[in-house]
């Protein structure tokens, strides 16, 4: 057998290599991510080790997407296009890619183009708009925007908003930043970031009123007046073409709204918000952020397509059944966001998460939170609907504190009926029974009780539920209604300048004018009476059990002129107006003093309902439940908290009441207030002797008097 053709060589060209020639070096290829992108983060992404962004955007039903770069010299035509390939840069519903810094040159902003199937009533897909990133962390205007645009067919290029490749190094120094937590003191005060300082009269510089900055100037005010955290109304960006003063219309959940900034710069934009909540806690004042995730201000199938609508109406929004109105509206403001769908519930928690780790900020007041609650179809989960498990499971969001409205539209969720558990809730029926008790309705008194003690019919303490009465966020005025002060001088709602023919805002406002309608010659019988009211709901306010919380400028009578709904007016009737401290000094003390005598005694406010430590009296031993009865009184012992006893005696009835003491001698009380009388007699920060345990209250007055505790009394508990 000849078998020298099947000892040959493999290698057919020469001779066999030596066993020990090095092999060829591997060609190096580009990973799969560097190659494709990768889905997750959403949003845009720096990868430093790399020198490249990493773009990632959800839409179910697009048929194609396709990045566009810009440069702050061409706002109309990209720098870049980046076609994105279903086979290459899909991953289940999220578009992906990753984009090198040398080749994004100087584009500074970025936008998508996305094309689909496009359901005609929905007003959705649409290649020719440029399109926002749900998860931009920045926001730029480009000097031709238009919102006209956006709400027809055709190109909006130039005129649409674009996310901002931010400074991809920059860095915030957040060292001995401390995130307070305050539990008996916690006092939260409403605000509305621009009308704030927005005001000549507020003291802030023409360049910082009205933002992030002018708030840090405020510091020293809220400090003497004893606030421990701040409620800002919302912070997301809006269209600032549409007319939303109050911010419930959010373009975007992921940055803060460019026009409440001191400064033009995209990059300094957020130091600045950074700079305020750093500020806030070196003062010890925690930052709760009012948060709309219920909806956009995309609209109903007229409005603008911005961002969602174009990259998946069907696959962000709850639809209808009806053609004529394709989107579901539980917000009153044409739209739902879809929490049946986890990619809407996954874009919220991120959202939550960057705020917390992002902004350091302390707790989110979630507007009409019901629609959390809502099934796909519209329907209400009464169980455990899925987003409330999702945060209370992620271990960033366990310690923030989470408040309720815990209503929609067309769903009423107050107390146990709404499933985050361990949750705050705005209270409206606090607001609601000390308003009509206080204003001299009949039939209040049981009420005032339940609410005087914690609402425990509303957050009940059974071995079942197991709730606290911390949980009731108890409050007399929110942003949403009559001020303090409108609310004892109008009877009425005067909206008309709202143009809406004094149609919009609610008739239920509970409110009574004192005997004159508005502040026209008002008489100076009715302005004292005015006054006097007011420190009754202070002293409601602070005397009961769980949070409390009011309204900026209420501790100076700051009024609106009669507007309980105020959402559209960017100016001086939305704007706080600071001369009317100096004008009510008295009432602004009064505030502060009953602020500082709640924190001075957290037997007020506990964690638990007061159950045996408290008493109920009326102007005798019994308290008065019947129908014609406007007064009560109460004695909370604070023994078991290591406290003084307080004594409380409520005249709502337009005579005097002689009210009898009904605990202990009368040299064993101090009066501390007494809201009939002139400041500063109205408050004793020492407390004046009682003489006797008989007390005659003035028509609709409350005496606070208070007992010393005893030295080696405290119980355990």
């Amino acid at each position: 057998m000849n078998s020298s053709s099947v000892d040959r060589p493999a290698n057919l060209d020469g001779p066999a290599k030596a066993a020990n020639t090095p092999p060829s070096p591997l060609v190096k290829r580009p990973t799969w991510d560097q190659a494709e992108g990768n889905p997750l983060p959403l949003g845009v992404s720096w990868i430093e080790k790399e020198e490249a962004f990493n773009f990632a955007v959800h839409s179910e039903h697009a048929e194609s997407v396709t990045l566009l770069l810009y440069s702050p010299a061409d706002l109309v035509n990209p720098l870049l296009r980046v076609q994105l390939d279903f086979l290459h840069n899909k991953s289940g519903q999220i578009w992906h890619c990753r984009v090198p810094v040398a080749k994004i040159s100087e584009a500074r902003y970025y936008a998508y183009s996305v094309s689909g199937e496009s359901i005609p009533q929905l007003h959705s897909f649409d290649p020719q708009k440029v399109l926002l990133d749900p998860y931009a962390k920045g926001i730029f205007f480009p000097p031709g925007f238009d919102r006209n645009l956006a709400m027809r067919e055709g190109s909006n290029a130039g005129s649409a908003p674009l996310g901002v490749l931010f400074d991809h190094r920059s860095t915030f120094e957040w060292s001995g930043d401390r995130s307070p937590y305050h539990e008996s003191d916690a006092v939260i005060y409403e605000l509305h970031v621009k009308g704030f300082t927005k005001n000549s009269n507020s003291g802030v510089g023409p360049s910082r009123a009205g933002t992030y900055a002018g708030l840090v100037e405020k510091i020293p005010y809220l400090k003497e007046l004893g606030v421990t955290v701040v409620e800002l109304m919302p912070v997301f960006q809006r269209d600032p073409q549409e007319g939303d003063y109050w911010g419930y219309m959010p373009l975007n959940f992921f940055a803060p709204h460019a026009q409440y900034a001191s400064t033009q710069r995209d990059d300094e934009l957020r130091t600045e918000f950074k700079n305020m909540v750093k500020a806030f806690h070196q003062a010890d004042i925690g930052v709760v952020l009012d948060v709309v995730y219920n909806h956009t201000c995309e609209g109903d199938s007229k409005g603008p397509i911005y961002s969602f609508k174009g990259l998946d109406s069907a696959g962000y929004y709850m639809l209808s059944s009806d053609p004529a109105n394709p989107y579901a509206n539980y917000s009153g403001t044409g739209n739902t966001l879809n929490f049946g769908q986890a990619h809407v519930r996954k874009m919220v928690i991120d959202s939550l998460r960057y705020w917390k780790r992002g902004m350091h900020i302390d707790g989110f007041r979630f507007d009409l939170a019901s629609v959390f609650s809502r099934n796909a179809d519209g329907s209400l989960n009464w169980g455990e609907a899925p987003i409330f498990s999702e945060i209370a499971a992620d271990p960033e969001l366990g310690r923030v504190r989470l408040i309720a409205e815990p209503w929609d539209t067309a769903a009423y969720q107050l107390g146990r009926g709404f499933p985050g558990l361990t949750w705050l809730q705005w209270n409206g029926r606090f607001r609601d029974d000390v308003r009509r008790f206080v204003k001299g309705d009949n039939g209040m008194v049981p009420d005032l009780m339940r609410r005087i003690y914690g609402s425990d019919d509303l957050f009940p303490d059974t071995r079942a539920d197991a709730y606290h009465a911390y949980q009731s966020v108890n409050y007399v005025t929110s942003h949403d209604g009559f001020t303090l002060y409108d609310l004892v001088s109008y009877d009425y709602k005067h909206n008309e300048k709202n143009g809406n023919n004094n149609q919009d805002g609610t008739d239920a406002n509970f409110s009574w004018n004192c005997g004159q309608e508005g502040d026209e010659a008002v008489s100076p019988a009715v302005r004292e009476l005015r006054r006097q009211q007011v420190k009754n709901f202070c002293c409601l306010l602070f005397l009961s059990n769980g949070t409390p919380m009011f309204r900026a400028g209420d501790e100076f009578l700051n009024t609106q002129f009669g507007n309980n709904n105020p959402y559209n007016q960017d100016n001086e009737i939305g704007w706080l107006d600071w001369s009317q401290l100096r004008s009510n000094k008295d009432i602004f003390q009064f505030f502060k003093k009953m602020i500082a005598f709640r924190k001075n005694h957290a037997s007020l406010g506990r964690s638990r309902f007061w159950r045996e430590d408290v008493t109920w009296y009326g102007v005798g031993p019994t308290v008065d439940l019947s129908y014609d009865s406007h007064s009560l009184a109460f004695c909370l012992h604070g023994a078991s908290q290591d406290d003084d006893d307080i004594y409380v005696m409520i005249n709502a009835y337009w005579e005097e009441l002689e009210f009898n003491v009904q605990e202990g001698t009368a040299q064993e009380w101090k009066r501390i207030v007494d809201t009939a009388l002139a400041s500063p007699d109205d408050f004793s920060d020492d407390g004046i002797p009682l003489q006797k345990t008989k007390y005659l209250l003035a028509p609709r007055s409350i005496v606070v008097l208070c007992r010393p505790k005893k030295s080696g009394t405290r119980e355990g508990r």
